[in-house]
Parts: structure tokens; sequence; C-alpha cells
């Protein structure tokens, strides 16, 4: 993988929670990163033309390794920034890793 193919920009969201003043709490989301990425988009068996008939896609996201992209995990989710497409994060990066980091996402399912 090449700087030069990192060509697509997205965000990352972590879940929030803040009280609401009346005992309750209000949900939302708080940017966490962004950063540069390579879609490679799932085609193929069985398990992927099934979640494509459910109006579901599939697709491996590359990024590079940083402190803030090692904490991603699967409660976040990903914003493409140009299109708006919001991302399932379905694996988290494992520890110790360096360079870049490989992440399958979903699209078309609520993260």
């Amino acid at each position: 993988m090449t700087a030069g193919s990192l060509d697509r920009r997205v965000a990352f969201d972590a879940p929030t929670s803040a009280p609401n003043g009346q005992g309750g709490t209000i949900s939302g989301w708080q940017e966490r990163a962004t950063v540069w990425a390579n879609f490679r988009f799932l085609r193929g068996g069985e398990i992927v033309q099934s979640a494509r008939l459910e109006g579901r896609q599939p697709v491996v996201v590359t990024i590079r390794a940083s402190s803030a992209t090692k904490a991603i995990t699967p409660e976040w989710r990903m914003r493409d920034t140009r299109t708006g497409t919001i991302y399932a994060i379905r694996t988290c990066p494992p520890p110790g890793l360096e360079g870049f980091i490989e992440l399958t996402c979903e699209s078309g399912v609520v993260p």
C-alpha cells in the first residue's frame, strides 16, 4: 500500500451520551479522527452476495496506523466525508500494529 492509494477521506465517530437535565441522557456521535483511506469493495462469495441482496455493502478499508486509529472499536462508526455514507465497523485493529490497518466495514446497516 502506498500513500497515493489512500484516496478517500473518512471520519471515525465514537458514541457519546450526555445528561438531558431531566434524569435521562441524549445519545449522539463525536468525531475522533479524520484520515485518508483506501476502499476495496468485496465481491463474490455467498455471504457477500447475500449481504448485497439485503442492501448492505461490505468493504475493506485500509488506513494508516496512528494513536487515534488504534483506538477504533466496533462501537464506533465510519463516515465517508465526500458522500456522507455511514459504515458500521465490523472489525477493529488488533493491538501492536504498525504501518497500515485494515478494517472490515459495512454500509446499509445501523452502527
